[in-house]
């Protein structure tokens, strides 16, 4: 703690040393969306010809202050009609700025001394922004807009599987990226077993993704942060929109409650495949099965004054799996998903000091059952957390940005409930398994702005997690069995962890187009997804650290160099970066699922990543698009598997390439194309076959030391704006045809041996065969807008 008090008294200080000087005055508001009244999170208020600004915080509200005087005040956002006013600043000031999309006005217009170059002079190092209008862009599997696999096409982010929408960050596993909706943690991205994600695109405004130099206001994961932010709702007019796919459909609508005072939004969207397959099996022994998944986003917000705006958010999803035999005699039905609320309070004390207070409440849940006969069995695991968290932004001068606050988090960890019956018989046994946590966080950081080349943003962290009963603490002999045990009452302390995470980040630039920056980052995260497969899936359980589970560690180092082209219409980044990693958790060697208590199958170990990310952005034109390229390396070491030697793990791949393009051809017609290669995945496969007792037998060698073949897949689409008929103007559609790999490329999925031919004759052979899973697949979607 010593550090933070050491921080708190600098800041302090700094108060004190501007108080003293001349006579200074503060412009402040809100910068929103003239079109709808949505906040705009990142905009840039710049003093012309004076080389200084500052960006809206993620709420929309920013605070400049300055000596007395006359300025030409800039406000731009990208994509956005920019704006220019004079203030003859003489006192504090409140001006909310309302800013015009360029797509509503007839052409362009450039301002002198637009900040665009933030990429360069800020101190964000492996940030990326996008909006959901760039997602809805590129092609999509099977129509499907995704904004996770959106960014699965950056460097240092790769995809998990063909088609799936989990993902790994600079060598980190799937639990390792803190994904947000509305501030909610999301457990469980996955709809379809992890081919879609839970995000529905008509309902998202941006999302913003942290995989380096990770501020000290995010906590509790490794490796990224994926903050996603849900529309607010249009407050000048009702509005709808939505579409018809091959196998989803979706409806959003949006208005306001009170014109330019409070505005809702609902949106869902629905599969029909279980529709489409049931006429198909009504009549055969899979009658009754089906499967479908939906989504539901909800919004409201109220402006209660001017200081004071209120906000309540929800999402709702779920899949549902259902198998029946014909004559009822074997029944399944898999439902799993995940809730959010989130209640938020936005604050504006003065012009400097803005307080953002949030309640919200997050339940991931799995469940199974099972009926044959006169027999029922029941299994469920899952996760739920309720969530306190303030954030303070103290805008201390236009060098100074300072961010303070703290969250608490309860959680209620379910990694396995068993229940069932048969007759009158009933098996409901009390779980032990069951687990009860506290998290807190509180932190401190300065952007600060040394000079105009030089600027750091340092911050530290604090982390704490503790363990708390009913519990049971079992001590055991050499076979793994019970010999003692230790009871914890409710809410009685079992084991305790926490520490500082000091986060800095620095950059100099030489000029408005190039700049080197540097970052250190320590991390703990307390909770863990243990996996036995390689991707995420819904059987997948959430664990927390515990008395034999300590929680994992990781220390990231990067570099990079940034540089602008041709007035900023290019963007270019060179990062490198070298991540350690302890405490990492695997099953053991042999684990197979059961209902013991799972941290009782677990191995440890640690873990190192490093490697380098090329990026080269256009931003404008009529064609834009990206290239990234990541050469990387990912290594894991368990004294306890693979005979304690080294081994690539199952996520390491050395080169992976990504080309983006999109070609707005004119007013009509968009193209868009994406081309992936990379390196293929390792795995583990028999390396010999011999027979004990008449059985074939496989013998495994070391871990992960098979690389399957390379992956490599082109998609097209394109989007068709027909002209509206006169009589149908506030109605908008659009037409989007998608090509999902486009020469039908077979990407292994996984590798399985088959055998041909018996044993008494010698003709017995095994042969190696690979499973691929999505040739080509075109897919049309229709869109409205109204």
């Amino acid at each position: 703690m010593k550090i933070v008090c050491n921080a708190v008294t600098f800041l302090m200080i700094l108060i004190a040393c501007v108080s003293v000087q001349a006579q200074r005055y503060t412009l402040s508001g809100y910068v929103k969306d003239s079109t709808n009244g949505e906040f705009l999170p990142g905009a840039t208020i710049q003093v012309k010809d004076a080389g200084t600004g500052v960006q809206t915080n993620n709420y929309g509200f920013y605070s400049l202050t300055l000596p007395a005087g006359t300025y030409t005040i800039i406000y731009s956002f990208v994509g956005y009609e920019s704006k220019a006013f004079i203030f003859n600043l003489s006192s504090n000031t409140v001006r909310n700025m309302e800013m015009l999309p360029h797509s509503y006005v007839a052409q362009e217009v450039v301002i002198t001394g637009q900040q665009q170059h933030a990429n360069v002079k800020s101190t964000d190092m492996g940030r990326i922004e996008m909006t959901a209008v760039d997602v809805k862009k590129l092609p999509a599997l099977m129509g499907e807009v995704d904004v996770l696999k959106a960014l699965q096409l950056m460097p240092g982010v790769q995809a998990a599987g063909e088609g799936n929408a989990g993902f790994y960050v600079r060598g980190g596993g799937p639990d390792q990226n803190l994904i947000l909706l509305d501030e909610a943690p999301v457990y469980n991205t996955g709809h379809l077993f992890g081919f879609f994600s839970v995000f529905n695109a008509d309902a998202i405004k941006n999302t913003t993704l942290i995989k380096g130099g990770m501020p000290a206001n995010y906590g509790g994961r490794l490796s990224s942060v994926v903050d996603i932010a849900m529309k607010e709702g249009n407050n000048k007019t009702f509005q709808g929109e939505g579409g018809i796919g091959l196998i989803a459909s979706r409806l959003s609508l949006q208005g306001p409650l009170k014109k330019n005072k409070a505005s809702f939004i609902i949106s869902g969207r629905r599969t029909y495949i279980d529709l489409i397959t049931k006429p198909f099996i009504k009549n055969t022994s899979y009658s009754g099965s089906g499967y479908y998944f939906y989504d539901l986003n909800m919004k409201m917000n109220y402006i209660l004054s001017d200081k004071d705006r209120l906000f309540l958010s929800g999402y709702l999803g779920r899949d549902v799996f259902s198998f029946s035999s014909s004559n009822r005699r074997f029944e399944v039905k898999i439902p799993w998903g995940n809730s959010t609320a989130t209640l938020r309070w936005n604050h504006v004390f003065n012009s400097k000091l803005f307080a953002n207070t949030s309640l919200i409440y997050n339940d991931y849940k799995f469940q199974f059952s099972a009926l044959q006969n006169n027999f029922d069995i029941r299994l469920s695991s899952g996760i739920r957390d309720a969530n306190a968290k303030l954030d303070l932004d103290y805008f201390l001068s236009t060098r100074h940005h300072v961010r303070f606050g703290g969250n608490y988090i309860y959680h209620v960890f379910t990694p396995s409930t068993v229940s069932g019956g048969q007759d009158s018989t009933k098996f409901s046994p009390e779980n032990a398994f069951k687990k009860y946590a506290h998290e807190i966080g509180v932190y401190l950081m300065d952007d600060w702005e040394i000079s105009p080349r030089l600027q750091l943003n340092a911050g530290v962290r604090y982390s704490g997690f503790m363990q708390i009963g009913p519990y049971i603490r079992y001590a055991r002999d050499a076979s793994g069995r019970p010999i003692d045990s230790i009871k914890y009452a409710s809410g009685q302390p079992v084991r305790s962890y926490g520490g500082l995470e000091p986060r800095i980040i620095l950059r100099y630039a030489w000029n408005d187009h190039s700049s080197v920056k540097a970052s250190v980052t320590r991390n703990y995260q307390f909770i863990h997804l243990v996996s036995n497969a390689g991707t995420t899936l819904p059987t997948d359980v959430w664990v927390p650290s515990t008395y034999l589970v300590k929680p994992q560690l990781s220390w990231q180092y990067s570099a990079g160099y940034f540089r602008n082209f041709k007035e900023n219409i290019y963007e270019t980044s060179l990062e490198v970066y070298y991540k350690d990693m302890s405490n990492q958790i695997e099953y053991r060697e042999g684990y197979t699922p059961s209902l013991t208590d799972p941290e009782l199958d677990f191995v440890f170990g640690k873990g190192q990543a490093y490697g380098a990310e090329l990026f080269i952005n256009k931003k404008k034109g009529r064609l834009t698009g990206w290239l990234g390229y990541t050469l990387a390396w990912t290594w894991r070491e368990f004294p306890q598997l693979n005979n304690g030697k080294r081994y690539p793990a199952k996520y390491d791949r050395r080169h992976d390439l990504v080309a983006v393009a999109t070609w707005e051809l004119n007013k009509r017609w968009s193209l868009s194309g994406v081309f992936i290669y990379g390196t293929g995945n390792t795995t583990t496969l028999p390396e010999r076959f011999y027979f004990m007792e008449g059985t074939l037998i496989q013998g495994y060698g070391n871990i992960n030391s098979y690389r399957m073949a390379s992956y490599n897949r082109l998609d097209l689409s394109a989007i068709y704006t027909p002209k509206p008929k006169k009589e149908k103007r506030r109605i908008k559609s659009s037409w989007t045809f998608s090509i999902y790999n486009v020469y039908s490329r077979k990407n292994p999925y996984f590798i399985y041996f088959d055998q041909e031919g018996g044993v008494a004759d010698g003709s017995l052979t095994v042969k190696a065969k690979q499973v691929s899973l999505f040739p080509i697949i075109p897919s049309v979607t229709y869109n409205f807008r109204f």
